[in-house]
């Protein structure tokens, strides 16, 4: 399908009229409706609710603001697209002279409720990196009760910033973007890639993203005459829109949620946005499989993923290793385990389902009954990174890299920028393995030392080296790990340090300087130590 084939989707907004939008676009930008516009607007406690998705200090404040001239425009825009509540046509009409409530009404921004307007969308700003934008999207069910529509396209979600702030931002020529919902991936991978494929399941969520693009079409640095130069759309499952191609970089928060399958279920039974129809996860599994087959040499994906952990398991890991192909480098962080019942109440409150009772304890049980007949123990989120090996060895002997960890404590964001450079030294030591011993080494500039003892106690009990970026780790360090990192200024050599330290500690074995050049390596990988000059 075409680009254009998006721009007049049933209940989708429509993208038919560049100029409509370009109106809208600068009647939006005089309101100044930004993030720091309507935080502005709202004041510190009302807009900290509505980040919670708590509405009501919002709906105070902007039900007074309503009655000043200086800020009852925005108000009613703020109450409309991010509140949900119905405004009068006389309150919405001033924010709006260019693009008018015809006009409005065209976009499929508003509909009549009454003699009240009412959003048909969200419609709300999003920033990043200097960039700001106007993002549309189905409302939420804080917005507008009920349980969402089957086909709901969700807007930026906690999901969605995840994934963006875990992408490694390298210059490349093609992405794809599997599974786009609104577009939020998109607008992040068009800063540092030539060309970007967007896919997804739904005609209404390629609607969606169309219209964003096209009204951010300047801010993204697009040509709104020949956007397809920069962005492809296509409609389909999965990898099905483009085989037999292949990109540099995908990136994909997919439809991971682990949902019964259900006798005689339909299509249009599902969620769209996160159910990809698969029994279990085998949605996750099949990514694993396949992503390689798209990826250019050298090529990588980043994604979000739901695991299951089998009961009795060796570890969470077990079956990921499993999905993949032995040509594949793998590092995946879990930054979450939930049990059954904790994951089926946590999807079930997703789409409000909890909000009809019989719906609720049906889908629960149902939910118990499905992880039960796989002996589920548990279910795991997190962080995927996959890259098709090119000329760089990794860590295993079939020549891949392949690293599982589980850190369920707060990290630094965006990570992106730390997953790069720890791949960068992940790749140094797999081209200096013959030669390692004579690198030369420094403790990276956010590492920290503390060392533990009991009162009246010569040596301390207890030495921690901790990062005070990125992944935040810490690591327990033996006396003789602690004075290599002591001694880890650059002057001197893997061996020559370990040379030093064997004759101050009388250890002349070769066990000794093995054991600890593999432990150097280790803080090399977790980023405690690095190479001189990086």
């Amino acid at each position: 399908m075409d680009f254009a084939d998006f721009s007049d989707v049933p209940d989708a907004p429509a993208s038919t009229d560049p100029r409509l939008l370009v109106d809208l676009a600068a009647d939006l930008t005089a309101l100044d409706y930004s993030v720091d516009g309507v935080a502005a607007l709202l004041g510190d406690q009302a807009w900290a609710a509505f980040d919670r998705d708590q509405l009501v200090p919002a709906v105070l404040t902007t039900a007074r603001l309503l009655e000043d001239p200086a800020h009852s425009r925005l108000a009613a825009v703020v109450r409309c697209w991010l509140l949900g509540r119905t405004v009068a046509p006389e309150q919405l009409a001033p924010a709006f002279p260019r693009t008018g409530l015809d006009g409005l009404a065209a976009l499929g921004l508003v509909e009549h409720d009454g003699g009240a307007l009412r959003a048909a969308v969200d419609l709300r700003p999003y920033a990043f990196g200097g960039t700001e934008l106007w993002v549309a999207s189905d409302l939420g069910a804080h917005q507008r009760p009920g349980v969402l529509r089957r086909d709901h396209v969700l807007g930026i979600g906690q999901a969605s910033l995840t994934l963006a702030q875990l992408t490694i931002r390298t210059e490349v020529e093609r992405a794809l973007d599997l599974g786009t919902g609104c577009g939020i991936q998109v607008f992040h991978l068009l800063g540092h890639c030539r060309h970007v494929t967007a896919t997804d399941i739904s005609d209404r969520a390629l609607a969606f993203t169309r219209f964003n693009l096209v009204l951010n079409a300047g801010a993204l640095g697009l040509d709104p005459d020949d956007l397809a130069a920069r962005v492809s759309l296509r409609l389909g499952s999965l990898l099905e829109p483009v085989a037999g191609e292949r990109f540099d970089l995908v990136v994909s928060n997919p439809p991971f949620v682990i949902t019964p399958r259900l006798p005689a279920e339909r299509a249009d039974e599902q969620f769209t946005y996160r159910d990809g129809g698969l029994p279990g996860d085998d949605i996750v599994g099949s990514l694993f499989r396949t992503l390689p087959s798209v990826l250019a040499d050298g090529g990588a994906a980043q994604l979000l993923g739901n695991w299951e952990i089998p009961d009795g398991a060796v570890n969470w890991h077990a079956r990921l290793e499993q999905w993949l192909t032995p040509d594949t480098d793998a590092w995946v962080i879990q930054r979450e385990q939930l049990s059954p019942a904790q994951y089926a109440e946590t999807w079930l409150r997703d789409a409000s389902e909890n909000r009809d009772p019989a719906l609720f304890a049906s889908a629960y049980a149902a939910y118990l009954e499905d992880f039960e007949s796989r002996a589920v123990e548990a279910i795991g989120f997190g962080m995927v990174w996959l890259r098709r090996s090119a000329a760089v060895p990794g860590a295993t002997a079939n020549g891949t890299l392949r690293r599982f960890e589980e850190i369920t404590y707060p990290i630094e964001q965006p990570i992106g920028p730390h997953l790069a450079a720890a791949l960068d030294r992940s790749d140094w030591l797999a081209t200096h393995i013959a030669d390692f011993g004579g690198q030369h080494l420094q403790v990276a500039e956010d590492v920290t030392e503390e060392r533990h003892q009991r009162p009246g106690a010569e040596h301390p009990g207890v030495i921690l080296l901790r990062q005070g970026a990125g992944l935040r780790r810490t690591n327990l360090m033996s006396t003789e790990l602690a004075g290599f990192v002591s001694a880890s200024d650059g002057e001197l050599g893997v061996d020559q340090i370990i040379g030093a330290l064997a004759a101050l500690l009388d250890r002349p074995e070769p066990d000794f300087a093995r054991q600890l050049s593999e432990e150097v390596r280790n803080l090399v990988a977790d980023g405690f130590l690095v190479p001189t000059g990086q």
